[in-house]
């Protein structure tokens, strides 16, 4: 149970729930899908159309002219509106050089003002006879209207009209000419199996329609929608094939024109259950939708080689392979007349171009797509590399992962490409690759604040017990610590004051902490700069130790070196504090140091309770260490180590003293006099020293009492300086009661210590 607790802890731990729920808030932005989001996508869409734009069909395969009201046409005859018999004039020139269809990007809403009797109404100081031959001649809408009626051939048939009269829509302002019948040509289907699904709530709507008078919807054969409806951003990038008024439905002036050029009675409305899904001018003719009916194109650049002024054609200069066999559209590119838009390519383009647009792509198959199920792609996408992210950046680290998201927005973005290029699908590669950037940002600096307060969190605790710069160094790993209790051979240092109780007897309290200050401060100096690890301060003694928390593998020396660097550090305390004393006029007792230090294994972690816990050390180890440390005061040395230490510093200045037994222990250990480094182990005085121990030792552990006594005085002798005369008077003690009370044949030369 208690694994799978951890396992869970560990599977969830705090960054990784931080990134579940970042990416939880993702995967819910995309599925509400808010306009900031579809921007992005769409000026995605509309980069790769700026990289890679629709081809612009040669002169031959153009299956539309724009019949341009250019400013060159306004010059010449004269401010928009003109006389409908200008437009008769134009419309009839081009029935005659053989336009398939003629339609109009402009609405006439309202009647001639110079129609004849209109004149004949408004001029003062006509004579009667002028006023009735006025009256009676035809307007010049019913000129018009007698033009828009003529037949013409498509495709080789007659039909009564050839004439696409335009409407317009507007989000304000009054409506014109709504009353009059509507032409039905739009039919609707569902899919097999499926009920009627009526497209009049999926379809853009307008409050405002603006027709046609109705001489001209009469005589003409079909009438199309014009209006274009802009994305928020003021780009036209879709186009609506249907308007719904007043619960009529309304044509697209681009499909009404395919309706007529292909002869159909109606179009037909492809349905499913999310709302429009294509539109079929013919049983092979289909342009695809999105679910509002409306078509994607996929522009090219505005293309002046399809505009012929509208002037030439009234003056019948016009190139007549520019409209022979072609659909035209009557629309403007002057700036006054308002009707500049803006494209994903062109920033100012005439609208009425887009619709030569729409049937050019229409013409090719050149339609952009973006079915359903490609938000459903991305986001799948979002969920499972954002759950990669979640999972690997903890486990393995920035670095690597980082490869996993260069390799997901390259593939994506390479994706999208290929199916916008091959399929003309569109697949948004931007919202995807940003979120799992972010998602990678956000885990990566968690990981590091994590990271950081781990350090900052082991540069607090341990700057309690190790120098600078190994703090440094466990800050900058922490994964070198294994906190929380591991096993490891250790060197153990316990150090204690000889007669500490008499000497804080000089002192108040005040003095007394400041005393242990001055004692403990450069003590602990020593420790740290040999890559100790300070435990505790108990009163006047210190406990160290180490290869921990980093590792060591020269803790037996560095312990030794601490050890005897210690005990350097005593003759410069004495003396500071021999000139206190005789400032403050008291009796000064010098301080007298004994260390133990120990090799073995040992148990090192946070030892404590939930509340308080300290990095510590447990074993056998320690308490070796400090019955060695106790020792010293028998032995009248200043540094006793163990057999284990001894062995990993042969090359120091190391006496062997006895086989003891310490309290709470049930065999006897050899014990060592440290009394030098290896400078001190090369002088030929330690060395005669040395040899002269060991001989009484040996001779002692034999019970040949007169050869140790005498060897005994031999190293008396050599002492010169070396602290272990406290040992040889020891040993004579210990000889004179065994000559007394001898031991027993088979002792073994070890000492039961009856002292910790």
């Amino acid at each position: 149970m208690g694994r799978i607790v951890g396992f869970f802890k560990k599977a969830f731990s705090f960054d990784r729930l931080i990134g579940l729920g970042f990416l939880a808030a993702l995967l819910l932005v995309l599925a509400f899908n808010p306009y900031p989001v579809q921007l992005l996508r769409l000026k995605t869409f509309d980069y790769y159309q700026k990289l890679e734009p629709r081809p612009i069909p040669p002169a031959a395969e153009k299956p539309v002219t724009i019949i341009d009201i250019d400013e060159k046409s306004l010059q010449n005859i004269g401010q928009w509106p003109w006389s409908r018999s200008v437009i008769a004039t134009m419309v009839k020139n081009l029935q005659d050089m053989g336009a398939s269809i003629v339609a109009f990007d402009v609405v006439f809403a309202e009647p001639d003002r110079t129609n004849p009797s209109d004149i004949a109404k408004t001029v003062a100081g006509l004579d009667e006879e002028t006023k009735s031959k006025l009256e009676k001649l035809p307007s010049n809408d019913q000129i018009l209207a007698s033009v828009i009626a003529r037949p013409c051939p498509i495709y080789g048939k007659l039909k009564k009209s050839c004439v696409i009269m335009g409407q317009a829509g507007h989000r304000g302002g009054e409506a014109k000419n709504v009353d009059q019948p509507i032409k039905k040509s739009i039919a609707m289907r569902g899919k097999r199996g499926m009920q009627k699904v009526d497209p009049r709530p999926y379809v853009p709507e307008l409050p405002a329609l603006i027709r046609n008078i109705p001489i001209f919807e009469r005589a003409s054969v079909g009438q199309g929608f014009f209006s274009l409806e802009h994305e928020l951003d003021g780009v036209v990038r879709r186009v609506p094939t249907l308007f719904k008024y007043k619960n009529d439905l309304y044509t697209a002036l681009s499909v009404e024109m395919l309706r007529v050029a292909f002869n159909r009675p109606t179009i037909v409305a492809f349905m499913n259950e999310n709302g429009m899904e294509k539109i079929g001018v013919t049983p092979k003719f289909i342009m695809p939708t999105d679910s509002k009916g409306r078509v994607w194109p996929y522009f090219s650049r505005s293309d002046p080689s399809k505009y012929v002024s509208a002037y030439d054609v009234i003056q019948g200069k016009a190139d007549p392979n520019l409209i022979k066999g072609r659909m035209t559209i009557i629309g403007t590119s002057a700036v006054g007349l308002l009707d500049i838009r803006a494209t994903p390519i062109d920033a100012r383009i005439p609208g009425v171009e887009i619709h030569a647009q729409v049937i050019e792509a229409a013409a090719k198959g050149y339609y952009l797509n973006r079915p359903l199920y490609m938000n459903g792609a991305e986001w799948t996408i979002i969920l499972i590399v954002g759950l990669l992210m979640i999972w690997l950046v903890p486990k393995i680290g920035a670095k690597w992962t980082l490869l996993l998201f260069l390799f997901m927005a390259g593939g994506s973005v390479g994706t999208s490409w290929y199916l916008f290029t091959e399929q003309r699908v569109l697949f948004d590669p931007v919202f995807g690759t940003a979120s799992i950037l972010l998602l990678y940002t956000l885990l990566t600096y968690t990981g590091y604040a994590k990271e950081e307060a781990q350090r900052r969190q082991t540069r607090d605790a341990f700057s309690k017990y190790l120098s600078p710069d190994m703090v440094a160094r466990v800050a900058a790993d922490p994964s070198s610590l294994k906190l929380g209790g591991e096993q490891r051979e250790l060197t153990l240092l316990f150090s204690d004051v000889r007669g500490f109780t008499t000497i804080s007897e000089q002192f108040s309290p005040e003095g007394l902490t400041d005393l242990i200050n001055k004692l403990l401060t450069p003590l602990t100096n020593v420790i740290l700069s040999n890559q100790g690890t300070v435990d505790k301060y108990m009163g006047d003694a210190v406990m160290a130790f180490w290869n921990a928390p980093l590792d060591d593998p020269d803790h037996p020396r560095h312990a030794c070196l601490s050890a005897i660097g210690m005990l350097a550090e005593i003759p410069k305390l004495n003396a500071r504090l021999e000139e206190e004393a005789k400032i403050e006029g008291r009796k000064h007792i010098p301080m007298q140091v004994g260390l133990g230090v120990n090799t073995g294994m040992g148990v090192v972690g946070n030892v404590g309770s939930d509340q308080r816990f300290d990095y510590s050390v447990l074993g056998d180890c320690v308490n070796m260490a400090a019955r060695f440390e106790g020792q010293t005061k028998d032995y009248g040395v200043d540094i006793l180590i163990g057999q284990a230490t001894r062995e990993r510093v042969p090359e120091m200045a190391t006496i062997e003293l006895d086989l003891i037994q310490v309290k709470g222990k049930t065999v006897g250990v050899p014990i060592y006099a440290l009394l030098g480094d290896e400078t001190v182990a090369a002088r030929q005085d330690f060395q005669e020293l040395k040899a002269a121990v060991d001989e009484a030792v040996a001779a002692y552990r034999k019970q040949d009492w007169a050869t140790a006594k005498a060897k005994i005085e031999e190293a008396r002798a050599k002492l010169n300086g070396y602290r272990i005369e406290g040992t040889l008077d020891l040993l004579k003690n210990r000889i004179a009661e065994y000559e007394i009370n001898p031991p027993s044949a088979d002792w073994d030369g070890v000492f039961i210590a009856t002292t910790k």
